[in-house]
């Protein structure tokens, strides 16, 4: 949607457009039936933490069909953890690594289809509810994913994750493991069936070898729910750098493109084996800092830093010279110290801080940026929209135009309405104000994209409940509303009545759709709050600077609100 701030700026935007990720299209049937779900956990010497993963099956707001516990060779005593569960089949073997393990379990299930947790980890109770949601908007898929949390070994929230797979899975798999989680997936039983399971050959990445094989051949889709929690206890397979990089590096050689190949998928392999290097080299250069910052000696280190070497010279030697760096530092004055540090690593002094171009009481732009292209703010509104396109799908509701229902929700849609709040726009088939009940039809849209619009609503109250009201039930919202940000200078100056926090939208969105129907997403971070308010464009910028989140700099809240279905 080109919102209210774009009225002078339209050419400029027509011309200024970042293609954004979004997923796969496909058609949309009904909801599929005769589906069921088996869960396959696996453990090894977790007994400890089974209960925990048991539990997170139990408590799933769609019940799972069938529990599997395969025991992989354990010495301590999941029998007696899994004993207080009647309606779970325990498997016990010799120890044959993860992968064997999996498929004992996929053997065991008839169900249509499969979700793996490794004992140390959990699901969240929308996980099978919503695995099974996304294959009946987007069928035909091998295997949907959503995101996780990460935990720490008492269960405390660390972080979060989710990646969309972009328009091209399997090149983005070529690229990355963009999943990062396993139970974090929902395959089609019968399809990882056909490609001969999990490769018992392989002792780690089999997962990602599954997804690789599995993407090539079928469609992948995603949802950004937050499905599993990924516990991070110091004693993770993945913990070993070393021979995570060694396997990831074999089954990406697996992949490895003829030179008749398409040039797309060369390119993305070549992109590939460059990240799998330096990703892990960056995580063994942080493991190898860590231990020096608790005490470990130089002589200590260089053997990490030898490994460091071998998977990404560049990163060793960045390190290398950091360490230097620092150390001469240590030594000097402190205006001497700070000129030597780099900018990340140091804070200028009181009077010395130095504001450049910035040093100024008008704005860069005063057109938010349009003028000089994408602006800040929406660039992570299409962020936010292509990682929720998979619920762009039926009857589409947009405000001004129907630029991102056509652009993230391609054939899904059947049918594309536009509101605008006065007569005059050629595109629009709904006029008139959101508060006004007459307006917007009864439990008509399957999805409603609201983008920069709340701001321009004096009862937001009102409005939230005309949107609910019009939206089909299974339907959702997709909502963008600014938190820092420039007001408009023209007609939309003297409407524009708010700015948003992510409390203020989870509130105001969970009155009325309830709080577990919400999801609020910020987007933002100091840099980015000060590029935005001087209207600098994302081409004159480093976007993984606008990547990095600072919940204190929200340039943008975003809501994802979701209406039950009957």
């Amino acid at each position: 949607m080109h919102d209210a701030r774009q009225d002078g700026c339209s050419e400029m935007i027509a011309k200024r457009r970042l293609v954004a990720d979004v997923l796969r299209p496909s058609g949309v049937s009904a909801r599929m039936s005769g589906r069921s779900v088996g869960v396959v956990i696996t453990t090894y010497n977790h007994a400890h933490f089974l209960r925990d993963a048991l539990d997170s099956v139990q408590a799933q707001t769609r019940a799972a069909d069938a529990i599997v516990v395969v025991d992989d060779g354990s010495t301590d005593d999941s029998a007696s953890v899994t004993a207080g569960y009647p309606d779970v089949t325990l498997i016990r073997q010799e120890n044959r690594g993860l992968a064997a393990a999996r498929n004992a379990g996929l053997a065991a299930l008839d169900t249509t289809h499969v979700v793996f947790l490794d004992a140390d980890d959990r699901l969240e109770p929308e996980a099978i509810a919503a695995g099974l949601d996304c294959f009946a908007r987007i069928p035909g898929c091998g295997f949907v994913y959503g995101g996780h949390r990460y935990i720490d070994a008492a269960g405390k929230e660390i972080g979060e994750r989710f990646e969309p797979p972009g328009d091209a899975p399997y090149l983005s798999l070529l690229r990355r493991n963009f999943i990062a989680m396993h139970a974090t997936v929902m395959y089609r039983r019968d399809l990882l069936a056909e490609l001969g399971g999990f490769d018992e050959r392989l002792r780690r990445c089999e997962d990602y070898d599954v997804y690789l094989r599995m993407a090539r051949q079928h469609p992948v889709a995603a949802y950004p729910d937050l499905v599993a929690d990924y516990r991070q206890h110091g004693q993770n397979m993945s913990a070993d750098h070393g021979a995570m990089l060694r396997s990831a590096l074999e089954v990406h050689a697996r992949h490895a493109p003829s030179a008749s190949d398409d040039p797309r998928v060369r390119e993305a392999w070549a992109d590939g084996r460059l990240r799998w290097r330096q990703g892990y080299a960056e995580e063994m250069a942080e493991a190898r800092y860590r231990t020096r910052q608790n005490g470990a000696s130089l002589r200590a280190s260089l053997p990490a830093l030898a490994k460091i070497t071998s998977a990404a010279p560049d990163v060793a030697f960045r390190q290398a010279i950091g360490g230097v760096r620092r150390r001469i530092a240590a030594v000097l004055p402190e205006r001497l110290r700070a000129r030597l540090l780099s900018t990340s690593e140091r804070v200028p002094l009181v009077g010395h801080v130095r504001f450049g171009d910035l040093r100024r009481v008008t704005p860069i732009s005063q057109c938010f940026g349009f003028d000089r292209g994408l602006p800040v703010d929406r660039y992570y509104i299409e962020r936010f929209l292509a990682r929720h396109a998979s619920h762009v799908v039926g009857r589409v509701l947009e405000v001004g135009d129907d630029i991102y229902t056509r652009r993230f929700g391609g054939p899904r849609v059947s049918r594309s309405d536009v509101l605008h709040v006065r007569g005059g726009n050629p595109r629009a088939t709904l006029i008139g104000d959101l508060t006004d009940p007459d307006v917007l039809p009864e439990e008509a849209f399957d999805c409603i994209i609201l983008t920069q619009t709340l701001q321009l609503i004096d009862d937001v109250r009102l409005a939230v409940a005309r949107l609910h009201r019009a939206l089909a039930p299974g339907g959702a919202m997709l909502v963008t509303a600014p938190g820092i940000t420039q007001i408009d200078r023209g007609e939309w100056g003297t409407s524009w009545f708010w700015s948003f926090t992510a409390t203020a939208l989870q509130r105001l969105f969970g009155e009325r759709f309830g709080s577990d129907a919400v999801m609020v997403e910020q987007y933002g971070n100091v840099f980015a709050a000060t590029a935005f308010l001087h209207g600098l464009a994302v081409e004159e910028l480093d976007t993984r600077d606008l990547d990095a989140l600072d919940r204190a700099y929200p340039v943008i809240v975003a809501v994802r609100a979701r209406k039950p279905a009957v």
